[in-house]
């Protein structure tokens, strides 16, 4: 393993934050199975050396739903509200010049595990449901055999689901949830998220109509109370529309009034395609 890896945990947010904002970016390669041009870099700054992922904005994909060139600053602004709701789900993100121009940069996250998305969730026999699991949907499999798309009953989990649908996560798969050293759950790519109509498409939907935690629900306050000054407006503003930076205190607001996880709403796709 060499020292970049060996390096990149642990480095508190204020530490990366520097690194990732003033280090010099060494381009390892590219992720090939991501959508977008997804390259992951060796970070150095006196002394300090990590990885991280870089996300060049020239590299998104136009889609048509979302504005060009605007997942990069989602990247970003979907940390901005990990932070300020207090779940630190979203690994230290900022949008920085690189070798391929401007573009999103997060810590890269060495998991603790090798297969840690299927700690978290995966398609199980129908008929064994592993203890403590919670099902979200129906499954063939080629014999067609029933089986379940589940995930774990976990408290991070559960704080995850929260902030997708604060954020309106549009592509939360299993593999874009790692598990990271000290027992921390973190997740990833976030540049379909903040649309003002509703697209939450999810592999969490285990908690569907139940209610929220006090922990959850006292975040989601403090968010609100946050989301009513300029601070944090003005910094979402610098990356998504005021429309959307309007659309997520009225989840934020929703979520508290009716103190219960979201539930699927069928007139949009409910679940990403590939789940995991």
């Amino acid at each position: 393993m060499s020292d970049a890896a060996q390096q990149t945990q642990p480095l508190d947010g204020a530490a990366a934050l520097t690194l990732l904002w003033h280090g010099e970016l060494e381009l390892e390669g590219l992720l090939a199975e991501a959508s977008n041009a997804t390259l992951r870099a060796v970070i150095s700054l006196d002394g300090e050396t990590a990885r991280c992922i870089y996300k060049p904005v020239r590299g998104e994909r136009p889609l048509w739903d979302f504005p060009d060139g605007s997942l990069a600053g989602r990247e970003l602004a979907a940390y901005v509200v990990s932070e300020a709701g207090g779940w630190g789900v979203v690994p230290p993100t900022v949008l920085r010049d690189g070798p391929l121009g401007p573009g999103a940069c997060q810590l890269w996250i060495e998991e603790a595990h090798t297969d840690a998305a299927e700690q978290f969730v995966g398609f199980v026999p129908a008929e064994e449901l592993p203890e403590g699991w919670r099902p979200v949907a129906d499954a063939r499999g080629p014999d067609g055999r029933p089986y379940l798309l589940a995930h774990a009953d976990d408290p991070r989990l559960a704080a995850v689901a929260v902030f997708d649908a604060v954020v309106n996560n549009a592509d939360r798969k299993g593999a874009h949830l790692l598990s990271a050293p000290a027992a921390r759950v973190y997740g990833v790519d976030h540049g379909v998220c903040f649309h003002t109509e509703d697209k939450l498409r999810t592999v969490l939907w285990g908690w569907a109509s139940e209610p929220l935690s006090e922990e959850a629900t006292e975040r989601l306050r403090e968010l609100a109370a946050k989301l009513s000054g300029d601070a944090l407006a003005s910094s979402l503003a610098e990356h998504i529309s005021a429309d959307e930076i309007g659309a997520v205190t009225a989840r934020v607001e929703r979520l508290i009034d009716q103190g219960v996880f979201p539930e699927p709403d069928h007139r949009w796709p409910p679940l990403p395609w590939p789940p995991i």
